[in-house]
């Protein structure tokens, strides 16, 4: 398993962790609407991005045109232009 996926899976577990531990210790009410819940959502896609390689968040931006431009991949003389 590659570094970057294993730091993802720690970092989503650490975010929803820290979250549960809160709501169970009483310092955190999750059971009203809350912006934590967001940090949940974002904790548990950089978990589960960590196993599958799959992120929202990239598949939205390419919808958007947002992503690497063609000038930064090397040419053929092993350059890139950037």
């Amino acid at each position: 398993m590659e570094i970057a996926r294993i730091v993802n899976i720690f970092a989503g577990f650490m975010v929803m962790l820290s979250l549960g531990l809160a709501h169970w210790s009483g310092q955190v009410d999750l059971s009203h609407a809350s912006w934590l819940w967001l940090t949940l959502f974002v904790g548990f896609n950089v978990f589960q991005m960590g196993f599958t390689g799959f992120c929202p968040l990239v598949k939205a931006l390419k919808l958007f045109g947002i992503g690497k431009a063609d000038c930064c991949a090397p040419g053929k003389d092993g350059k890139s232009c950037c």
